[in-house]
């Protein structure tokens, strides 16, 4: 069979690679399979219970919420907040914090 011609090497066309920064992609990068814990955190969820992530750097926690994010906007409306950046005045009383987490 001979193998369609393309610009780039065919050996690095489906090549996935190792990610250490943030956000791994299945497909584009190894990366283990999340697939139990997304369905466990969704049953959560549809239940109404409450779960956390906790864990060190480089265990997952930004790749699970991309996935979980996959997983329920479907059927959910899937809002995403980021506290990085605003610093320590957005916690100092209520009235800030709901200014800043509107401007988010």
């Amino acid at each position: 069979m001979e193998l369609p011609k393309s610009p780039v090497p065919y050996y690095t066309l489906n090549m996935r690679k190792f990610n250490v920064t943030g956000l791994c992609v299945p497909g584009k990068h190894y990366m283990a399979d999340t697939g139990e814990k997304i369905a466990k955190i969704v049953d959560m969820i549809e239940e109404g219970l409450y779960f956390h992530i906790n864990r060190a750097r480089q265990y997952g926690k930004t790749t699970t919420l991309f996935l979980l994010n996959r997983a329920l906007s479907a059927d959910y409306t899937v809002i995403r907040i980021s506290y990085e950046g605003p610093g320590d005045v957005m916690f100092e009383d209520e009235p800030s914090f709901c200014r800043m987490l509107l401007q988010l």
